[in-house]
């Protein structure tokens, strides 16, 4: 397991330089820079443009560009946000915790109520149960994340039960502390309810149709045959077995936790990381662009490396050596 996860750890390495190579001639493909509107203000004087593109280093060749970050990546330094005058890293670092807190909270959210309900829909097969959970789980995943969003926002600002859009309130500074801690809650009950719908969906789904294949395997059947109550074969033998492919699909959403709601982050005004990249890949804002991938991918990897250390723990037949 050791030299599995060392292993892994040394193949970051060229799989980053590829996705920022890429990255890097993708937006350099785009037309224009980060400098093209400043350039429509006439008060701005092309001299004062010609300074800003020698600071940025933008009158640099593109090879040299991205030679300089990358070598400044590897001292901690993720570059300069153009737009927002501000370090990348620090930049990105006042948007982690908001994203984080979000992504978390759905995670935990929809696995709790997805699993239970996927197991309920496989031992209850083509009951009226089954057919409504299907049905809601048909209806979750063909729903885009934008469309939900919106209309939780429409139904709270018809109702007044929720607040619309954002983080916090904006007389949030003037609460104590637990009335801070609340109104976050308030604010995260949208953004919440619409990625834990999507995942739900699909973690139902999926959970649903993994049991009903275990449950007709002849190793389920004997358990039954012995006389084992059929809570201990459900919960005991066949979901345990069925969960695997689960930890995959979990390794991935940890992956994505940094981008997974960029949509929603938008629709919402929720100041996270997935707006501070749309925006920046928008206005050009490179190094915020670039840097933001390479935590992405950062995260992709060890999100795929923890799957394969469970699924190692879950099942004793897998071995990585």
């Amino acid at each position: 397991m050791i030299r599995h996860i060392v292993r892994r750890m040394l193949q970051l390495i060229p799989m980053l330089l590829g996705i920022t190579v890429m990255s890097f001639v993708i937006i350099q493909l785009s037309p224009g820079d980060f400098l093209a509107e400043i350039r429509l203000n006439p008060i701005v004087s092309q001299e004062t443009v010609d300074r800003m593109r020698t600071n940025f280093g933008l009158d640099q060749p593109l090879h040299v560009q991205y030679l300089r970050w990358l070598t400044n990546i590897v001292r901690g330094d993720f570059g300069y946000s153009f737009a927002y005058q501000v370090p990348v890293l620090w930049l990105v670092r006042s948007r982690l915790f908001n994203t984080l807190l979000l992504n978390i909270i759905a995670l935990i959210v929809a696995w709790a109520i997805g699993i239970p309900i996927g197991i309920h829909a496989a031992t209850h097969q083509y009951s009226w149960s089954d057919n409504l959970l299907s049905l809601f789980s048909y209806v979750g995943i063909s729903t885009p994340t934008f469309f939900s969003g919106l209309l939780l926002l429409f139904v709270a600002f018809k109702t007044g039960w929720l607040p619309i859009g954002g983080m916090t309130s904006l007389d949030y500074d003037l609460f104590p502390w637990y009335g801070k801690a609340f109104d976050v809650a308030r604010h995260l009950v949208i953004p919440v309810m619409v990625l834990g719908v999507l995942a739900v969906a699909g973690l139902t789904r999926q959970m649903r149709a993994n049991l009903l294949e275990v449950l007709r395997q002849d190793y389920v059947k004997t358990a039954r045959a012995k006389g084992l109550a059929e809570r201990v074969v459900v919960n005991k033998h066949a979901v345990r077995n069925a969960i695997n492919p689960l930890i995959t699909i979990f390794g991935f959403e940890l992956g994505g936790l940094l981008s997974g709601s960029a949509i929603l982050e938008v629709v919402i005004g929720w100041p996270g990381l997935g707006q501070l990249i749309l925006d920046a890949v928008v206005r050009k804002d490179l190094y915020v662009v670039m840097g933001s991938l390479v935590i992405g991918g950062v995260t992709l990897v060890l999100g795929n490396l923890i799957a394969d250390i469970l699924l190692a723990y879950s099942d004793p037949r897998i071995r990585y050596d």
